[in-house]
């Protein structure tokens, strides 16, 4: 756990109970981070843990470079206990991600459009810019809105909403990844990499590299991946 469960959990509760009063309506923004953290008076970290509950909950949903939206939900009918999600490890969260985002990263090489690979391209200049500028704060944030818009190009309606566990999974990991910007031009070069495969409309190199990307953050944080693949660097 990134932040205590119990004070996640208060969180929680304090934006359920913000939403049941109408204080935001479905459709509308939540405030930004630091603005919402202060008026809360919780820290950033156990915001974004709240925000990542409340998204497993479908009450609200994380727009990469918007912010916040409210969704239209019964808060009635919404469980109080913390997700699966929040409570998971880092080793949990890069097992998912092993399974899912190479085979995100194939099916989005097969169909993708220009202006999508623009976008892709767009936000991997962001973490390069970032980088020149030694701003280890969004050259994460820029990393975690690649990984985003990657998920959303997924067209499979069903595959969409786990697709989502997989986002979420990805925001708890932040604060990990954070811990170590220095490795942030090393992420940038695996993203790039994706990105070439993808823009060549070459799936399988595609979820090679998203899977050699993934091995790397496992070794970059001290985990070592216990991967059922005999051709995990192919």
């Amino acid at each position: 756990m990134i932040t205590s469960s119990t004070v996640v959990n208060s969180v929680v509760e304090k934006l359920r109970a913000a939403l049941a009063r109408g204080q935001w309506r479905s459709g509308e923004m939540l405030p930004g981070q630091r603005e919402l953290a202060e008026q809360l008076g919780i820290s950033r970290p156990s915001l974004r843990e709240a925000v990542i509950v409340l998204e497993t909950l479908g009450l609200v949903r994380s727009m990469p470079g918007k912010g916040v939206v409210v969704l239209e939900a019964n808060l009635n009918d919404a469980p109080t206990t913390d997700s699966g999600v929040a409570g998971a490890s880092l080793e949990d969260v890069l097992q998912l991600r092993y399974t899912l985002e190479p085979f995100i990263v194939g099916l989005v090489a097969q169909s993708i459009s220009s202006k999508e690979i623009g976008q892709l391209r767009l936000t991997l200049m962001d973490m390069r810019e970032a980088l020149e500028a030694n701003d280890s704060e969004a050259g994460m944030n820029a990393y975690i809105a690649f990984h985003e818009e990657l998920f959303t190009l997924t067209s499979n309606p069903i595959f969409q909403n786990v697709v989502q566990q997989t986002s979420n999974a990805l925001k708890q990991s932040a604060e990990g990844l954070r811990n170590s910007p220095e490795h942030l031009a090393e992420r940038l070069a695996e993203n790039e990499a994706v990105v070439r495969a993808i823009r060549n409309k070459n799936s399988a190199v595609a979820s090679a590299e998203m899977r050699r990307h993934i091995l790397q953050e496992g070794q970059r944080m001290g985990i070592e991946l216990n991967i059922p693949d005999d051709n995990l660097g192919n």
